[in-house]
């Protein structure tokens, strides 16, 4: 376990409130968009989630590192928050099966971060002021030198990221005489979403984001998925143009997340960016159909158009509401065997109120 040689760090965001604190991970400089996660447990789940590329992350729990990392507790190869921000940095930890403790493993992944910070304060500013871009240092505390690089950050808004996180090969998961053949387009993909699927008899072809659905096609799939990932929706027209033809063909099709938001395009659904979006395993959702309430993971910054959805009845059902502000959490196209959740069923970390979703996935390939 490494000491930690920690020096003053800073904390600079888009309008100009300034945070002072310590190193944490690797000295450096990073950007990216400010965005805070209310789980309790699961920072290292949070640290590889593909969705999260470009966005630093505010950890509303005090105690960040205090159970160490494991490598098989990863949502993908590598970290891929652009930075941590967190109040008490605990190097030292105390869990047997843990491999290393965090700072080994963020000097490891090259991950720079900021803690001895007000947390607190952070998220009261972020949910009052909105998301925007931040800039985390300890190279240097000059403001002037940072606000010139936190100038040439791009907007989330219109950001096309999914290409950059997808797998660049094609491969497969899961038992290659499963009874079902799922096609997954990876804009972002949780590992443990590939783990629910096998674990229900499926075998997945795993696809690049850009791949053309009729090089998908000759695979002869029995359903189709679309992953998690980053960025705006808005701009992934070869995954829109994707979806178009799944509904055509008229097979299973199943999205998660951005998944979800490419599917409620594809019928000429509009999303838009929010204010600071949903990111937590607390979310309350109902759904309309049983009249239950769910408990769910959540990790989005983009949501699909209540009123357009609530315009286009005759096509597209809305099957899930959020119980705190109303936003759209799940639909269905009418007359097709296609639907969507804006959360995350699959969890890691959260709990596992919603993962009969899968089960009526399988259901509609079996039918």
């Amino acid at each position: 376990m490494s000491d930690i040689q920690q020096v003053p760090a800073v904390l600079l965001l888009e309008d100009g409130t300034v945070f002072h604190g310590l190193s944490a991970g690797k000295i450096g400089t990073t950007t990216g968009e400010i965005c805070f996660n209310t789980g309790m447990t699961g920072y290292q789940e949070i640290f590889t989630d593909p969705s999260y590329y470009g966005q630093l992350m505010v950890m509303t729990n005090a105690h960040i590192g205090n159970y160490g990392t494991k490598r098989t507790e990863s949502e993908s190869y590598s970290i891929k928050i652009n930075g941590l921000i967190c109040k008490n940095y605990t190097n030292e930890y105390h869990r047997p099966i843990a491999d290393q403790s965090i700072q080994d493993y963020f000097e490891e992944e090259g991950l720079v971060g900021i803690c001895s910070v007000d947390t607190r304060a952070i998220v009261r500013h972020i949910r009052s002021k909105g998301a925007m871009n931040a800039i985390i240092s300890s190279e240097t505390t000059d403001l002037k030198v940072l606000e010139q690089k936190l100038a040439e950050v791009p907007s989330m808004d219109g950001l096309e990221l999914a290409s950059k996180v997808s797998t660049k090969e094609i491969y497969t998961f899961g038992d290659p005489h499963a009874k079902y053949k799922v096609a997954v387009m990876d804009f972002g993909i949780k590992q443990n979403i590939l783990n629910s699927f096998a674990e229900r008899n499926c075998y997945m072809r795993i696809f690049p984001a850009k791949t053309p659905l009729e090089e998908i096609r000759e695979w002869g799939p029995d359903g189709y998925f679309m992953s998690n990932g980053p960025g705006d929706p808005a701009p992934m027209d070869y995954a829109v143009q994707n979806a178009k033809a799944i509904l055509e063909e008229d097979k299973p099709l199943f999205g998660i997340c951005l998944g979800h938001q490419i599917l409620a395009l594809a019928v000429d659904i509009p999303t838009y960016k929010m204010h600071h979006g949903h990111r937590g395993i607390n979310h309350p959702v109902k759904n309309l159909a049983t009249g239950k309430c769910e408990i769910t993971s959540q990790n989005h910054g983009f949501g699909v158009s209540p009123e357009a959805l609530q315009a286009n009845a005759d096509k597209v059902e809305i099957t899930h509401i959020n119980l705190n502000d109303d936003t759209i959490e799940g639909m269905r196209i009418r007359g097709k065997k296609a639907f969507s959740v804006q959360y995350h069923p699959e969890a890691s970390p959260g709990p596992h109120d919603a993962r009969y979703l899968f089960d009526h996935f399988v259901n509609l390939m079996e039918n």
